[in-house]
């Protein structure tokens, strides 16, 4: 049988080495050059969401919800997404997008926003909902995949560089370090970060992640706290990782006119981390050289679809083919000038 390696030990590789084991693979690495999780997937925001604006896109995320079910509340709270609209285009753009969920499968609806104790909803004209999406802790989460993987024979090798292994089969799944392997991928890496407030008491234990659609301001619980994103109004693109705290003013403002609450708090902490963003936001899945697979590109959505990215790459490179379609995310649709770009990047 073929010696596949994987490179990168974040949420991509470590279920991809996973799902080649439970497939039979019995000659798998898992090569880090750090720790494991220790890149992207060990700052990301944790939320697990259907909720996209491209077919491509939901089918990845649908497919990844029953794994994360499988492992139970300890490591995914389905609190479910909450996103809310406050002007007319907003409404009709979130109801587009629940049109096509819907019709894919996912079980979102209109809801009144009311139904989120201590959320100000008077300035919002439309919600809607998903009870099946939630959150998770990534870095926590990828450790117990890479224990599972393991334990089913996959060898482990931290603090090592992936190109120096012996393989057959190499699999590039580093995130924004995925052009370092010898191939042209259009990969971009983008500096996003993330907010943490202090303790704020009486948090409830089901409050969703409510995004509000026409800015890109997110929050979500993250155990007595509350974590918080957005977009930077000027896109921060390279391998720098910086925290701008020009903008804590402002995304506590935010938070204090969404959850009033919350509007006495502060910043405690802040970190960045990297998106490996493609031109149209799908990630590359698929051979692109001799000898070489890319699972990379997922543009800050590789933790909630890694579990049926791991399965169908498996099933790709120990069958020949998979049950879930993956010509939408080859590498030779740039050259081909296809494009179906992906609105929803959070």
């Amino acid at each position: 049988m073929a010696r596949i390696v994987v490179a990168g030990s974040g949420s991509v590789g470590a279920c991809i080495a996973y799902h080649l084991a439970l497939l039979g693979a019995t000659d798998v690495v898992l090569a880090e050059r750090g720790r494991i999780a220790s890149g992207s997937t060990g700052k990301a925001m944790g939320g697990v969401r259907q909720q996209f604006s491209t077919a491509a896109e939901v089918r990845l995320a649908h497919e990844s919800i029953a794994f994360f079910e499988e492992l139970g509340a300890e490591w995914f709270q389905q609190v479910g997404y909450l996103f809310v609209a406050t002007t007319a285009e907003g409404r009709d753009e979130l109801e587009a997008r629940r049109e096509l969920q819907a019709k894919l499968g996912v079980p979102v609806t209109r809801v009144d926003p009311s139904s989120v104790p201590g959320l100000r909803t008077d300035d919002i004209l439309a919600a809607v909902f998903c009870p099946t999406d939630g959150v998770a802790d990534p870095p926590a989460l990828t450790r117990e995949v890479v224990r599972r993987a393991v334990e089913l024979g996959v060898e482990l090798r931290e603090h090592t560089d992936a190109r120096g292994l012996e393989h057959d089969v190499l699999v590039i799944a580093a995130g924004a370090y995925s052009g370092e392997f010898g191939v042209d991928l259009p990969i971009r890496p983008l500096a996003r970060q993330l907010l943490e407030t202090e303790a704020i008491a009486n948090l409830p234990d089901d409050l969703p992640m409510v995004i509000e659609a026409e800015t890109g301001f997110h929050f979500r619980r993250r155990d007595d706290c509350l974590r918080i994103a957005m977009t930077d109004a000027v896109p921060r693109w390279g391998f720098e990782q910086i925290v701008d705290e020009t903008v804590f003013a402002d995304r506590l403002e935010r938070l204090a006119h969404r959850y009033p609450s919350a509007g006495e708090t502060r910043i405690a902490r802040a970190w960045a981390g990297l998106y490996d963003m493609t031109p149209d936001a799908h990630p590359i899945i698929g051979p692109v050289g001799n000898g070489l697979y890319a699972a990379c590109g997922f543009s800050g959505h590789g933790f909630m679809q890694s579990p049926a990215v791991g399965r169908a790459v498996a099933e790709e490179l120990l069958h020949g083919e998979s049950a879930l379609d993956l010509a939408p995310y080859r590498l030779t649709r740039f050259a081909e000038g296809t494009a179906f770009p992906e609105e929803l990047v959070l």
